[in-house]
């Protein structure tokens, strides 16, 4: 890859300031927070300013997710709509990032030619030299490799936007789930330091942060270095972030059952910032699926997690990830995920028909369940799990609820809004001071995605003689 690119910039940057950058992001948080990344890169190596309109961008970047069903046939279509504006603007830069990018290389820029720069999740710190090169050389450029830890010692001081802010812990996966494609196009598991981890937060948190989710795709996978050479484990992490000044609230997302030990759980019962809420994708309830899956744990092992989440604290909120439909899943099978929702009691879930994934083990079975079948399955699995969600929702009514004001509503600008611990939109009437606050409500209406509540006024007074 050719390097020296800065000179060009300058010169370019002297004389075309105020570039515009536009950025669409597809897929999992951890792309919505590499995102963020980029813009926070280019922003401060090209003073880029975002823009929400894609034909007055100069650098258009699309941050591509694999997981979806036909991930690629979508990148295609997507880039094919900025084409016409490259045609009209041919100094127009088009990128296309994430792991459908780490996953095909250079074969996207081979069928899509106007595609200036293709880079991986563990690269996107090199997009300003990217840009240079591209720019200077007038070549097609691709970066798909996996520097490690290197991508978060490149990255700009982080930026609060808001009081909610997501941290990245760690990269990649180590897993290999069958029909998973992340190790392939993330990588291997990498830990980031912990005092790094912890300087993040510790810098958001004085920009006014009070809510932290960490992120990775195995999020209590971590072991971080720490300055003594020794390794801190996930539930070592949580205990230092519940100890940073500001911080108030602790999420954690996506988390594995295979790695979800009794210190894990312990963190629950001692540390209060930690939410009354865990996401823990179980992704079938029938043994031979998961094995076929390579999960890892059984039935019983989730059910296990489950029972001792539920003893620390009896009224936590607990949501899943289910595929439905995958290779051999027989109607018993099904059945059986149907039981473990009703065991478990799920608040909420994601649920995806199964679709193969090219390079994935899981690719080369059979995929026997029929469509039609799957839609069935999904239908009767989201039914359930909807009306579960509305009767706990209907239960909130009439509770106090201590909710972070993120903002203005967008749809009453005349009210504010949040989130509850177990993560449900609430809407009230209150006045735009309170963002950032933590206020408890009263909840008036379940409403099918989000709440209505009142203040409390007392609440209101804690704030005021803080």
């Amino acid at each position: 890859m050719i390097r020296g690119g800065s000179r060009f910039s300058l010169e370019y940057l002297q004389t075309n300031m105020a570039q515009k950058l536009f950025i669409q992001t597809n897929g999992c948080q951890m792309n919505e927070y590499d995102s963020d990344k980029m813009r926070d890169v280019l922003q401060a190596s090209h003073k880029m300013e975002m823009t929400e309109i894609p034909e007055e961008a100069d650098v258009l970047i699309l941050n591509t997710c694999s997981i979806r069903e036909k991930a690629q046939e979508k990148v295609f279509s997507a880039v094919g709509r900025w084409r016409k504006m490259k045609e009209k603007r041919p100094e127009m830069v088009i990128a296309v990032g994430g792991c459908v990018a780490s996953q095909e290389g250079a074969a996207i820029q081979k069928r899509a030619p106007y595609v200036d720069i293709v880079f991986g999740p563990q690269t996107l710190h090199r997009l300003p030299e990217l840009l240079d090169e591209a720019r200077s050389t007038h070549k097609r450029v691709v970066d798909i490799s996996f520097p490690e830890i290197e991508k978060f010692d490149a990255l700009p001081e982080p930026r609060a936007e808001g009081p909610k802010a997501f941290v990245s812990i760690m990269e990649g996966c180590s897993k290999y789930c069958t029909f998973c494609v992340v190790p392939y196009t993330r990588g291997e598991e990498i830990s980031r330091p912990l005092n790094d981890v912890i300087a993040e937060i510790s810098s958001l948190a004085k920009q006014g942060v009070r809510e932290i989710n960490l992120l990775g795709q195995n999020v209590n996978a971590y072991r971080g270095e720490m300055e003594d050479n020794e390794i801190a484990e996930f539930s070592l992490l949580l205990h230092y972030v519940a100890a940073v000044e500001g911080i108030d609230r602790i999420r954690f997302t996506t988390s594995h059952p295979a790695e979800y030990t009794d210190d894990i759980i312990e963190a629950f019962a001692e540390i209060p910032q930690l939410v009354n809420h865990l996401h823990l994708p179980v992704q079938s309830g029938s043994d031979n699926i998961l094995t076929n899956m390579k999960r890892g744990y059984t039935r019983a092992d989730y059910l296990e997690i489950m029972n001792k989440m539920k003893a620390v604290r009896p009224n936590i909120s607990l949501s899943s990830d289910f595929i439905i439909g995958f290779p051999g899943e027989t109607e018993e099978e099904f059945e059986e995920t149907m039981a473990l929702i009703e065991e478990v009691g799920f608040d909420f879930s994601y649920s995806f028909i199964y679709s193969a994934r090219p390079g994935t083990p899981a690719a080369e079975l059979a995929d026997d369940v029929s469509e039609e079948t799957k839609k069935q399955r999904l239908k009767k699995l989201k039914t359930r799990l909807d009306e579960m969600t509305q009767d706990i929702s209907k239960n909130m009514i009439d509770t106090v609820q201590t909710v972070l004001v993120d903002g203005v509503s967008k749809k009453n600008p005349l009210q504010m809004t949040g989130r509850t611990e177990n993560n449900r939109v609430v809407n009230f009437t209150a006045h735009p001071r309170l963002a950032g606050q933590f206020v408890d409500v009263v909840i008036t209406e379940a409403l099918p995605n989000s709440l209505r509540a009142r203040l409390v006024e007392s609440s209101i007074d804690k704030i005021l003689n803080k």
